[in-house]
């Protein structure tokens, strides 16, 4: 018996290993082209590349934790149903809860590190994300404006420079600041220099205009001396609900009215989600022997639709309880209720066969 065990476990384990690997690499493509704009733009290094793979992977693996667990389940399983070693297995005696013991053991190590992963790991990594993008927009920004080219790695600023006597020194530059789109400016400047100053990059200015636009009235106005600040960030200045911790987001819900569904939201989700491995630890063996001879791809068939499908009804669930037909509780936890009703109930009318 134990043996048995070993030898399914190891080969969940594999496969398990393989679908992180590609999940993660899946999702993190898509991370990586929004972010590739603003790193190309500036230059980044390998190591900060690097660094940037890192900080991602806790917040995927809250979502493929619980995929990798399933599609690891239906294609180790699924391989040996179209074996037949199921129905050998069975024929000798070992019911199918003893034959689904290997997944229990691999859905008990996913719902921990699930946990670990949402109420820890990720908001400490979403956090380190956001500032080592500024600080790599900060620190790099200066090597990357150059000479007669557009710059355009700062949202909303396109700076173009004709000449680059120094690193730090500019001379006839051109600043297009259309990040308050109510009052636009132009500014232009006979020289300057790049002065860093923490998380903010400065321009100190000499000898030039600024032109404003505002609705219908146009202003100009000319320097002797101009200070101008950027702050490179790809997202918004107050922290998003994916940076906090639940702690923080417990009391925001409590202190901030208009904030309490969606922190509340939050906080579910982060349970929710590292629970679900526990109810696919039912749902994936049944899955296996229902699908029949498909074998692998199968398999990889059933385990997408099912995520497919569940997560269309947690985003629906929410959705319902954001706009107040649903208290959050039920908007969203009834996807999860539903899908574990359905996991026992296939999992024993399986097993009585």
């Amino acid at each position: 018996m134990l043996l048995i065990h070993r030898t399914i476990f190891k080969e969940l384990l594999v496969s398990f290993l393989l679908s992180i690997l590609f999940l993660n690499f899946t999702l993190m493509m898509e991370k990586l082209l929004r972010l590739s704009r603003i790193i190309s733009g500036v230059g980044a290094s390998l190591a900060d590349i690097a660094r940037i793979v890192l900080y991602l992977q806790p917040q995927l693996l809250i979502l493929t934790l619980p995929m990798a667990l399933l599609l690891s389940v239906l294609l180790v399983y699924g391989r040996m149903n179209a074996d037949s070693e199921l129905v050998i297995l069975r024929g000798s005696g070992l019911s199918f809860r003893s034959i689904s013991q290997p997944v229990l053991l691999l859905g008990l190590f996913c719902f921990a590190a699930g946990i670990a992963m949402s109420f820890s790991l990720s908001p400490a990594s979403s956090t380190l994300l956001r500032k080592d993008l500024a600080e790599i927009l900060t620190r790099r920004a200066p090597m990357a404006i150059e000479e007669g080219i557009f710059n355009t790695a700062f949202k909303g600023i396109v700076i173009l420079i004709r000449e680059k006597p120094s690193p730090d020194r500019l001379a006839g530059i051109f600043i297009v600041d259309d990040r308050n789109k109510e009052e636009q400016k132009v500014i232009t400047a006979r020289e300057g220099k790049l002065v860093p100053q923490g998380d903010t990059l400065s321009f100190s200015l000499d000898d030039g205009h600024v032109y404003i636009t505002k609705e219908s009235t146009f202003t100009e106005i000319q320097f002797g001396k101009y200070h101008f600040s950027l702050t490179p960030s790809i997202e918004p200045a107050n922290r998003k609900n994916s940076e906090m911790t639940p702690g923080e987001l417990w009391r925001i819900s409590r202190e901030v009215p208009d904030k309490r569904i969606s922190t509340l939201l939050e906080l579910h989700r982060r349970l929710s989600m590292p629970a679900l491995c526990l109810v696919l630890v039912f749902l994936g063996p049944s899955l296996s022997l229902m699908a029949g001879k498909s074998g692998r791809l199968g398999g990889l068939t059933v385990g997408l639709t099912v995520f497919a499908v569940y997560y269309i009804f947690l985003l629906y669930g929410e959705n319902l309880a954001r706009s107040g037909r649903l208290p959050h509780f039920l908007g969203a936890w009834m996807s999860f209720a539903a899908l574990t009703t359905v996991s026992l109930v296939v999992f024993e009318r399986v097993g009585r066969r």
